[in-house]
């Protein structure tokens, strides 16, 4: 009976690995090699991390999929039968090449990719380290091609890129205007606020928008700049770590992942940075008519730990797209800050008066944005339709306290003879509601509608009060604090048609804005409404004259609302000698801005030239006035302000080892306050420049280093003075540039610091500021 069963039992196995042996084989004779080489469809070269995905017509399924490898070759195996082809990567258009019949082992040669556009053609501009992209509006910046940008935050990316100017206090300016509307992930948020917590690891990359068609908000004297957050649009399951550690114990570290099928992406993202600073700054003031003069000295200490979290999802179903995308960020400052000021005669240098003022500061940063967005195709690749809602909330509250030492030179506890305390609590709330449709008409043209509100809150509460010795504890001074209260409501509108055509790409476009602001002074019970309606058009266009080169010209008319820290009257006294405050009657800017441009594409190198014209009337900017020996600094509305000037970007791969890529921007400013006085009107020409240079060394290292140079820039009273750094880096790679060691010292002859002087009927005056910015930074990374 055992024999019998055994016998069974073995009979059975052989018949069962025999026919699973068949079915195997005949699957694997039903298998066949797939190949190709995807490639740019301008350029003609290979293109790598493609993704390739093989669908059987009517499913969402793949049956296979791939990434292209470093030579642009793809390379899976299918079983026989009809697929539709899909090409995914960001910064090309979808493609999707339909009834492939694989029965036998097939090469499809080389399949074309095409840059993703707008309306008009771009040009994509590449080196062996930078990947720019021009077209007719600007350029899109590749942050992690710079090596200077580690362990950094936007605004170290800033201060790399073309035509952008990084102020002292973190202020930007763009072609030489500060007026710029920041954006995040293409959306108004209250998170730009503070631009130094985003961290550069956490940028995918940054659109710079110079002059932007009636598709985009009106705002912004200068343009737009745009900041893409990470967060994964790969197959698959892939993610990365760095970890950053320099000197005075600076350190950024983050991770991301995201896991996507062709149902849906799942992303997230964490970095967290502490950041040490010192610096010092001093001030210098001749006051003409009281025979005075002041010198000021701070020393500034302050340390900064945030934590950034990135995160959201998409889901795909037929022709439709809905995502959701979420930041929250929170972040700790503390600083103290020593400021000693001697004010003396100015024929004897007799003392008048000398005192220090110590701040001891602590500041908390909560920000949250949540965004949910809903995309529907078409058969029809040039229809979309796309609608988006986002909320984003930031919370500042900053408490100060300050110990007084008057009569002394020095911060000795028997000299503390006052004290003061502030709170200040900032609440900021940006909602936005948008909607955009495109219609291509027939002859290659195409109709873009759309409508957006933006409603924004602000919301500043401050609370000053001082030591009093009779009743031994702080009292509040009803003179000094305040609470502001500012909502601005601004509804749009727009159309935008285009043309393309062999030869030459069209658009016009019109915006209408309808705009309502109200501030509230809860103190004075002073309320301030402000009601307008403002059309803005714009027209760009391009002409080919061949794949290599192409000009092309654009016009639009823009706006600049002041700010709600501008609108408010309320001083900051900090420093009770240099007093800043706002200004509850300042007006909006208007804007024209015209461009004409030229863009040369060689085979190892490009050129980008633009030149640019700015006019604006009710020119916003800072004044300072001195009054009973204290000065002043507020906006005011100028009667107007011309800037005027040439941009140039380039790439060139000089050998297959060296490459540069730099700018050189130069433009002629000139302010005319003659409304305010003869001394408000100024002009001069500025210039500043941008360098980086790439090496490949043997055994996989780099070596690049960047130089910044920013001539002289003038103001309604005086000039900025020039400032230049150079960063050296040097990174080595591993495993197939998955891991890298990177070694950055930055500015590293210690020479970037702000000065500048101003000088009127009435006073001079000189500033110089330098922070501690020669620091070596080493990091690590990983992505899979």
């Amino acid at each position: 009976m055992k024999t019998f069963n055994l016998s069974v039992f073995t009979l059975t196995l052989i018949i069962f690995l025999w026919n699973s042996n068949l079915v195997f084989s005949q699957n694997n004779e039903n298998q066949y090699n797939v190949t190709g080489k995807i490639i740019d469809s301008e350029s003609k070269e290979t293109v790598p991390f493609v993704q390739v995905a093989f669908f059987k017509p009517g499913e969402e399924e793949p049956v296979a999929y791939s990434d292209t490898n470093i030579d642009g070759v793809f390379n899976l195996k299918l079983p026989a039968s009809t697929y539709n082809l899909r090409l995914y990567l960001i910064g090309y258009e979808r493609q999707e090449i339909e009834n492939i019949n694989v029965n036998k082992n097939l090469n499809l040669q080389n399949i074309e990719i095409f840059n993703e556009g707008e309306n008009l053609e771009e040009v994509v501009v590449e080196s062996s380290k930078i990947l720019m992209r021009t077209n007719v509006e600007g350029i899109t910046i590749n942050p992690s091609a710079n090596l200077s940008n580690i362990g950094g935050t936007l605004l170290d990316i800033l201060r790399n890129t073309p035509s952008v100017r990084v102020g002292d206090d973190g202020g930007i300016s763009l072609r030489g205007s500060t007026g710029t509307n920041v954006l995040i992930n293409g959306r108004n948020s209250s998170l730009t606020q503070n631009l130094d917590q985003i961290p550069a690891s956490a940028i995918e990359q940054i659109r710079i928008i110079n002059n932007p068609n009636a598709r985009y908000d009106a705002e912004a004297e200068g343009g737009i700049i745009d900041i893409v957050l990470k967060k994964g649009d790969d197959l698959g399951t892939n993610g990365g770590a760095e970890l950053t550690y320099g000197t005075r114990g600076r350190m950024n570290t983050g991770a991301r992942f995201n896991h996507r099928t062709i149902k849906y992406n799942v992303y997230a993202g964490y970095n967290l940075r502490r950041w040490r600073d010192v610096g010092n700054r001093r001030i210098e003031r001749e006051i003409f008519g009281d025979g005075e003069k002041l010198n000021q000295e701070t020393g500034n200490r302050n340390e900064n730990l945030g934590h950034t979290f990135n995160y959201g999802a998409d889901y795909y179903f037929g022709k439709n797209t809905i995502s959701y995308e979420g930041v929250f960020s929170t972040s700790l400052d503390q600083q103290i800050n020593t400021l000693y000021s001697r004010l003396s005669t100015l024929d004897s240098d007799e003392l008048v008066l000398e005192y220090v003022r110590r701040n001891n500061e602590s500041e908390t940063d909560d920000g949250l944005e949540n965004s949910f967005i809903y995309e529907r195709s078409f058969d029809d690749k040039e229809r979309s339709f796309k609608f988006i809602v986002s909320n984003s909330y930031t919370n500042q509250f900053k408490t100060q306290n300050i110990d007084i030492f008057r009569n002394a030179s020095n911060p000795n506890p028997e000299n503390l003879n006052g004290q003061e305390r502030a709170f200040t609590d900032e609440k900021r709330y940006n909602t936005v509601f948008q909607t955009d449709y495109i219609h291509p008409l027939p002859n290659q043209m195409k109709l873009e509608v759309g409508a957006k509100s933006n409603l924004r809150n602000f919301d500043n509460d401050y609370d000053y009060s001082r030591f009093n010795e009779g009743a031994q504890d702080f009292v509040n001074d009803p003179a000094i604090s305040n609470r502001f209260d500012y909502k601005d409501r601004i509804h749009a509108g727009y159309f935008v048609w285009s043309k393309a055509g062999e030869k030459i790409d069209i658009t016009a476009g019109l915006r209408g804005e309808y705009t309502t602001v109200d501030t509230y002074l809860y103190n004075t019970e002073e309320r301030n409404r402000q009601e307008y309606f403002n059309l803005f058009p714009s027209v760009q266009s391009l002409y080919k004259f061949s794949p290599e080169q192409q000009i092309k010209f654009t016009y639009s008319r823009r706006i600049d609302r002041p700010t709600a820290w501008r609108l408010n009257p309320f001083p900051d006294i900090t420093d009770s000698l240099n007093v800043r405050r706002g200004n509850p009657f300042l007006q909006s800017e208007m804007i024209h801005s015209l461009e004409l441009g030229h863009i040369m594409e060689l085979k190892k190198a490009s050129l980008t030239t633009n030149f640019f014209y700015r006019q604006v009337n009710g020119l916003l900017d800072f004044i300072t006035i001195i009054e009973d020996g204290i000065s002043y600094s507020q906006p005011e509305n100028l009667n107007t302000g011309e800037s005027y000037g040439v941009e140039l970007i380039g790439l060139w791969d000089l050998t297959p080892w060296w490459n540069l890529n730099g700018s050189l921007t130069g433009f002629n400013i000139r302010v005319d306050g003659s409304n305010l006085g003869e001394e408000f009107v100024n002009s001069g020409f500025a210039w500043n420049t941008k360098l980086n240079s790439d090496f490949k060394l043997p055994l996989d290292f780099t070596l690049q280093l960047v130089f910044n140079y920013d001539s002289p820039e003038i103001e309604a009273q005086g000039r900025d003075l020039s400032q230049y750094f150079i960063d050296a880096n040097i990174q080595k790679s591993f495993f197939n540039n998955k891991g890298s060691l990177a070694l950055s010292i930055r500015d590293i002859f210690d020479t970037r610091r702000f000065a500048g002087n101003s000088l009127t009927n009435t006073f001079s005056q000189s500033f110089y500021s330098k922070r501690e910015t020669r620091i070596a930074l080493f990091s690590a990374r990983y992505n899979f």
